[in-house]
């Protein structure tokens, strides 16, 4: 009796561990994808906070972010100066870091840049969904909103 109820034991630890190594991590999955609808996109800016950004036809930049898998470096504009950092992004976190940007004299915006660049301090969360990307701050609430750009070929 002690013999049997050590093998089943055996048998059931046994089956346990192999299903458990066979079975992939959803949440590892779940990174991967949403790493991958971040990164390596051009993504536009069309809201700050609940605001919607309107361009002009004419308007030489438009507020953008670039992620690049490969650097881990985040680049783009602020709708007048260029910007460039560093970044760390999970599942759904993203930590922005060094931010640095260009100081040039930002005319006939409307402060643009510096709303962005008060936005973009806040971000600790994103979250993608097709061709938006939503960065948030730490209690969830959207801070910008960006559609990505489809690259002619």
């Amino acid at each position: 009796m002690l013999k049997k109820l050590f093998a089943i034991t055996i048998l059931s630890s046994t089956l346990a561990i192999v299903g458990c190594q066979s079975t992939p991590s959803t949440s590892a999955n779940m990174t991967a994808t949403n790493l991958t609808l971040l990164q390596n996109t051009t993504w536009v800016a069309t809201k700050i906070g609940k605001s919607t950004i309107v361009y002009n036809n004419d308007a030489p930049n438009r507020a953008s972010l670039q992620f690049d898998e490969a650097t881990h470096r985040v680049t783009g504009t602020d709708g007048c100066n260029r910007l460039t950092g560093a970044y760390k992004a999970g599942k759904d976190t993203l930590e922005l870091e060094q931010i640095a940007s260009t100081r040039m004299a930002c005319m006939n915006n409307d402060n643009l840049d510096q709303q962005f660049n008060e936005a973009l301090a806040k971000v600790t969360h994103y979250q993608v969904f097709n061709r938006t990307l939503k960065l948030l701050d730490r209690h969830g609430n959207p801070v910008l909103e960006f559609e990505s750009v489809i690259q002619p070929r």
